[in-house]
């Protein structure tokens, strides 16, 4: 088995998350599916979580935002237990998720209608049609789910995850069931956003690329029970565009992240 991995913080940097000896289990403790999991992810860091199907990498999502508590271990964001949802803190799915029977704006407004009630989230409208502009979708705020692209709905997707201003994005593979071409302009859209709001961004992916495209470190994760291999430091220029991909700087960090994953499997 290989050594634990020692937590990493980048210099500078107020710490966002603090995570310290997290280890899931299910069935009883029959299924390990993370194991000894030492992090920080820290303010205004994009990292991603990347490694074979069924190693924590969602679990591990989860833990962070809340939804689900580890076995053992413990989660701190902005030095406090993350034992529930927190305001601070938005996730967004693989699949849009849009209820089909309201329309794009109210289901952006739908989480404010959620917190703070109806009156709120009708003056908070101006701010969400805003948000549609800034991701492409001007004049579909009164559109239907049904009447989107698969693309247009997750950028709606986006919109309704930042209407409640969060500093933490978890993006659970948003965008893996987008075509290429458009998953590609969602990921520079995500790096847009999260440069602009120095948001701290935390993205499960099984894309090589896609990781070193969009992150400042790129964790890659073993075969269950899931444990932190390796930590990547990306050191690119940013904003990043599809021409980076091109650089021999790039494909030299995925083919560390890739010699990472092999020896994660080879170390199980």
């Amino acid at each position: 088995m290989a050594a634990t991995a020692e937590p990493r913080s980048l210099a500078g940097e107020r710490l966002s998350y603090r995570v310290r000896g997290v280890n899931q289990t299910f069935l009883e403790g029959q299924v390990v599916a993370l194991q000894d999991i030492n992090h920080d992810f820290d303010e205004g860091s994009f990292t991603s979580l990347i490694g074979p199907s069924g190693c924590g990498k969602s679990t591990l999502l989860n833990i962070l935002a809340g939804l689900l508590k580890p076995s053992s271990g413990s989660v701190m964001l902005g030095g406090k237990e993350v034992d529930k949802p927190r305001d601070e803190a938005g996730i967004m799915f693989q699949k849009a998720t849009l209820l089909p029977w309201r329309n794009v704006l109210d289901n952006l407004l739908l989480p404010i209608e959620l917190s703070e009630g109806k009156k709120a989230a009708k003056r908070r409208a101006p701010q969400a049609l805003e948000l549609l502009d800034t991701v492409g979708l001007k004049g579909f705020d009164k559109a239907y789910p049904d009447e989107l692209s698969g693309g247009m709905a997750q950028r709606a997707a986006i919109c309704r995850m930042l209407i409640t201003e969060p500093e933490v994005l978890l993006l659970d593979e948003p965008f893996g069931a987008l075509d290429e071409l458009t998953r590609e302009r969602m990921d520079l859209e995500i790096q847009r956003i999260a440069m602009n709001r120095n948001a701290t961004v935390v993205l499960v992916t099984h894309s090589i690329p896609e990781s070193v495209l969009l992150s400042d470190r790129v964790i890659a994760m073993s075969a269950r029970p899931g444990r932190i291999t390796e930590v990547i430091d990306i050191d690119l220029p940013r904003p990043r565009t599809l021409d980076t991909m091109a650089l021999p700087e790039f494909q030299k960090y995925v083919s560390r992240v890739r010699e990472a994953l092999d020896r994660g499997h080879a170390n199980v």
